[in-house]
């Protein structure tokens, strides 16, 4: 589990001219991915290793290796958009994993 700062959108606010984005910000789940691996690798990390690790985790998500769990809900797509608020808590699944998960709910 990882905890991922949300970014507010100013230039959405302003162009909007609607406060409402301040409070929720709309991500698409790569944007997310790339803020968790970012973190994870550190502050200190050379670009290189945190564009490879960026890279192969984008890759990995998109062949369907992983799921991702975004403050409660399942994320199986990049493209996919999930509204947060402040702080986005992830949780990585293998996929197998995940439908099991999922048979077992039923």
């Amino acid at each position: 589990m990882i905890r991922v700062s949300v970014p507010i959108d100013v230039g959405t606010i302003a162009a909007t001219e609607n406060s409402a984005f301040a409070l929720a910000t709309p991500l698409r789940v790569e944007r997310l991915l790339v803020l968790a691996v970012t973190q994870a690798c550190g502050a200190r990390a050379p670009q290189e290793k945190r564009e490879r690790h960026i890279r192969t985790t984008l890759e990995s998500f998109r062949a369907g290796k992983f799921l991702l769990d975004v403050d409660g809900r399942i994320f199986d797509h990049p493209d996919a958009v999930v509204v947060c608020s402040g702080v986005a808590t992830l949780r990585f699944f293998s996929a197998g994993h995940a439908r099991r998960e999922r048979e077992t709910a039923l």
